[in-house]
This record gives C-alpha cells, sequence and structure tokens, in this order.
C-alpha cells in the first residue's frame, strides 16, 4: 500500500467505513451488496471530481452490475462503467484492493482500547464480547462490531 501510494503520488482515494457507519448504514440499506454499491459510488466519484477528463471506470462485478450503476447514475456522474469478475487483473483494481485491505487491517488495529481484540466469531471473541458488554454495555460492543451479525446477538441476548 506504501508502494502504491509512492508511485501514484496518493492520486488514489479509499472510503472506509467504521463500525458505527457499518451499522447505520446497514440498518437503512438492510442489504451488503447494496452497501458495497454505495462504497464503490462513493470511491468513483471521489476520484471522477479528482479526474474530471478520465471517462471511465472499472469495478470488480460482486453482484448485480445495476447496484453500481444506480450508484453512479444517482450521483449524476458522466463516465462509463464497466464491471466484471476477478476484475483485479487490471493492475488499477489491484492496487485498489490493497489499498482497502491496508485501510482496513490498520482501522482493525486501532479498535478497542489497549490491547487488539480477537477476531472471527468463535469462543473467545464472544468470552471478550461478553466482558465488554458486562464492563461498559452493549453499546460499546456495537461501537466495535456489526451489530446484525449472529454473534453480536448471541453475546447480548445471553446477558438480558
Amino acid at each position: 500500500a506504501e508502494q502504491i501510494q509512492k508511485v501514484t503520488k496518493g492520486a488514489t482515494t479509499v472510503v472506509a467505513i467504521g463500525p458505527q457507519k457499518y451499522n447505520e448504514l446497514y440498518s437503512k440499506m438492510g442489504n451488503l451488496n447494496r452497501m458495497l454499491a454505495w462504497g464503490h459510488g462513493q470511491v468513483i466519484e471521489n476520484l471522477a471530481k479528482a479526474y474530471p477528463a478520465c471517462p471511465r471506470a472499472l469495478s470488480d462485478q460482486f453482484a448485480n452490475p445495476r447496484l453500481v450503476e444506480r450508484e453512479v447514475e444517482r450521483r449524476k456522474l458522466e463516465l462509463k462503467i464497466d464491471q466484471r469478475t476477478k476484475a483485479e487483473s487490471d493492475i488499477a483494481v489491484a492496487a485498489a484492493s490493497i489499498l482497502a485491505r491496508a485501510a482496513f487491517v490498520e482501522a482493525m488495529e486501532n479498535l478497542g482500547d489497549s490491547e487488539p481484540l480477537p477476531k472471527g466469531a468463535g469462543a473467545p471473541v464472544k468470552a471478550v464480547a461478553r466482558t465488554m458488554v458486562k464492563e461498559q454495555g452493549a453499546g460499546y460492543l456495537a461501537s466495535l462490531c456489526k451489530t446484525h451479525f449472529k454473534t453480536f446477538a448471541e453475546v447480548t441476548e445471553t446477558l438480558f
């Protein structure tokens, strides 16, 4: 990711969605693919504003192509959207994927107060989550995780 930023001289954009924003968007949209389309639309809009002469955008096709197309139309962007599966074969999409992953890893490292949070949905995660809820409340846990996931329901239901 650092090398990509260096080579592109920072001519990139990443839309990072933390847990609280994720939960807010999910409650509004109710569908992960719609959320991904919203995020792709935001990145495309950011880049289109920064580089208005660029006539097209390429995106990985993760769902019905109309989802991203509608986002681009809603934002009134005048460019051609190409979508295909395995779009990471294009260096720009591969670079974008690396930048997004780096932002995610950094955000995960910064979550929590003083020590790293375990990842996943197994017993160690549930034990830490239960302790958090007992000590700081369900709202605190909700600020750190996806509340529509089964693990959140299991942890909070067992305590109330």
